[in-house]
């Protein structure tokens, strides 16, 4: 496998404060929820549509994220506090919409199971009230979540774990170097004025 030249667009920090701030300001609790799971479960957005009520697993000392993935890979996440806040607001607000006996953890409207286009508009909707300029989709939040843990030193192999890379190789796409990194880099060479 070719590794490209550049990790994959994630978000810088700042951006990534500003989106979760959108997100939180949000004022639908299911799309605060739905907002979050890319971000902090590193999650597709077609493995985030497909979450089940069951997959779902809560208990005073432990919360678990069970993700359906590509080749029929199972992984299990453990789900960050403020991810968990957000699905605890949102499964009491969804005793309240339509569909409420739908298995699928994030219904529309109508009551069925949320697209991937419905979530896809809302995270871009979020990250335009957050102002980022660039085109922010689930895909860039799993991207984030990925060359955080990666960039923060978490082991590949958990990092892959996490991401349900059959590969490590893929998982291994997030060190390569960002264009902020190259440009950082040629700023720490000396001066003489």
């Amino acid at each position: 496998m070719e590794i490209p030249a550049a990790a994959p667009r994630a978000l810088d920090q700042r951006a990534q404060i500003r989106y979760l701030r959108a997100a939180q300001a949000s004022s639908s609790p299911r799309d605060r929820a739905l907002a979050l799971v890319p971000f902090y479960a590193g999650a597709w957005i077609s493995e985030t549509v497909a979450l089940d009520l069951d997959d779902l697993r809560l208990s005073a000392h432990r919360a678990i994220l069970r993700i359906y993935g590509k080749g029929e890979r199972v992984r299990e996440v453990p789900i960050h506090p403020k991810l968990r806040e957000a699905l605890e607001n949102w499964l009491e607000d969804r005793k309240r919409w339509p569909g409420s006996d739908n298995l699928a953890l994030f219904v529309n409207r109508r009551g069925g199971r949320l697209t991937a286009r419905g979530a896809h508009d809302v995270i871009t909707g979020i990250a335009a009230a957050a102002g980022l300029e660039d085109h922010v989709t689930a895909h860039v939040l799993r991207h984030s979540f990925a060359t955080t843990l990666v960039r923060g030193h978490t082991d590949l192999v958990v990092a892959a774990e996490l991401l349900g890379h059959a590969r490590l190789e893929t998982t291994r796409l997030y060190t390569r170097p960002s264009a902020e990194d190259r440009a950082k880099a040629i700023s720490l060479l000396p001066v003489d004025e």
